[in-house]
Order: structure tokens, then sequence, then C-alpha cells
């Protein structure tokens, strides 16, 4: 057989090599979510949920795509929410591939759990530093580099909840890789010990990563489960609760604060990478 009609060569050989890291992300970007590199908006809005990315489409009356890829998306003006999936690694991955398109802000609405015991399901807590337990980081930085959102991004966030007449926690988040740890009392112990705020998969690798690739990130947490407690740790019917009760505003404020940015002409990228 000839190599060249061969469809096993096609898996080994390419017309377009991608030889550097900028090759890589512009190809991967689209490949993940469908969408091709000039139709992103350059404010970033990052959920580990599809009902968020469908909440935004119905709002904003515009398509889901990607939904049969792994990262769908919605796109409306300058705004583009990504649905990026759970866990540290593909935080990395996602905030790696967003160097395609270099946006101006990228804000993480997240669920996290509430470790202090003041911190109610269904409040927002704004992550002041976040803690790196996840390891993922590490690749990016050595241990003893903070994991720190953009000021000016936090502080446009903290309007927009006071805009609606809310309050919010601030405080340092821990994130880490673990999914099921509800049961160990001497990881809960480190928790109390360390002093957090809350727990949650994703937020130091989106600081750290975003700080490497100098992207300016900020996040929202919603507080959608209270694990330190037996009858608090989440369930199937507890996460529908949040979702019907607590994600449309959680959303919005999200978006009211990318908004905010866009139509006063701030900069985020207030830290010389």
């Amino acid at each position: 057989m000839n190599r060249s009609s061969d469809p096993a060569s096609a898996l080994t050989t390419s017309p377009f090599p991608l030889k550097s890291r900028r090759d890589i992300v512009e190809n991967w970007l689209p490949r993940y979510t469908g969408v091709p590199l000039d139709q992103f908006g350059d404010y970033i809005l990052l959920t580990n949920f599809h009902r968020y990315v469908k909440l935004f489409a119905r709002i904003h009356k515009v398509p889901v795509r990607g939904r049969d890829r792994p990262m769908p998306s919605a796109t409306s003006g300058r705004i583009t929410i990504i649905n990026f999936g759970m866990g540290s690694a593909t935080a990395a991955t996602v905030m790696d591939l967003l160097t395609a398109i270099m946006p101006k802000a990228v804000l993480f609405l997240g669920k996290c759990g509430g470790i202090k015991h003041r911190a109610e399901i269904g409040d927002f807590i704004l992550p002041i530093a976040a803690i790196r337990g996840e390891g993922t980081s590490n690749d990016y930085f050595p241990p003893e580099v903070p994991a720190l959102p953009a000021f000016a991004l936090q502080k446009a966030i903290s309007t927009a909840i006071r805009d609606r007449a809310r309050d919010y926690y601030t405080g340092t988040v821990y994130t880490t890789n673990r999914r099921v740890w509800e049961h160990d009392a001497e990881f809960k112990n480190y928790l109390r010990k360390i002093r957090c705020m809350a727990i949650d998969m994703e937020t130091a690798t989106i600081f750290s990563v975003g700080f490497f690739n100098e992207i300016p990130t900020g996040a929202l947490l919603l507080v959608s489960d209270q694990p330190m407690l037996p009858d608090g740790i989440k369930t199937a019917s507890s996460d529908r609760v949040v979702d019907d009760v607590y994600v449309e505003d959680h959303l919005n404020v999200g978006i009211e604060s990318l908004k905010q940015l866009i139509n006063q002409g701030l900069t985020v990228k207030h830290l010389v990478f």
C-alpha cells in the first residue's frame, strides 16, 4: 500500500506541523470549543457547569456552540462564557488555550464549599488569594509563589455585588485535587488550621496559570455546600436547589462585572508580568 493513501499515516503526519506553543493553542482552542479564534469575545467568563452557559445564551438570545466539544461556549458582544469542565488540570488547560486570543480579563464563576460556618449556602465569596493545594500550579511556579487575582477585576466584582444590594465575604480559598474528602477528619482539621474561607478545585490554578500567561484573572465563588458538616455535604437534590435559587444571580453579577470594565474602559492588567 502506498503510504500516502494509508489512513494510519494521517495520524502521525500533518501538512501543518504544530512547532510552537502558539501553533498548538491556536489549533487547540477551536478544537476544544468548536469556535474560530476571531469569534471569541475579549472578556471571558469561565464556569464548570453547562447550566451557566445555557442561561447566558438564553439571556442574550445567542446560540450555545460546541455542544459536542469538551468546552461548549456562548458569545454575546465582547463576552464569551466557556464551560471548561471540572478540576485543576482542565482549569490549567483552558487558561493555556486562552493565550491564543489573549483576553483582556478572565472571570471564573465557580461553586465552592464553605469552610467557615458563617459562609452559608448562596453566599458569595470574593477570594483575595488562593492556597495552591492542587499541585497543578507547581508546573508553572515554585510553591512559594502566591496565587492572586487581579485587584481591579475583583474591585469591579465587588461594585457589581454592591449595586445589587448584596453582601459578600472575602478571604482565601483552598484549592485541592481531592474529590471525596468529606469523611477525612484529619484533612478537615488541616482546613481549619489554615483559616481558609472555602474550598474548591480550580481557583488557585486559574490565578496561577493566568499570571504565568499574562492574562488578568479574577473569581467570584458561590457557596454551594457546607462540607465540614455531615448534613451540609452536597447531594443531587441540594445542588438542584442551589442551581434553581442562586445560579442566575451569580451569573448576572459576573456579566455585570465584565460590562463595567468594558463600559468604563478600565484596564485590569495592573501587574508587571
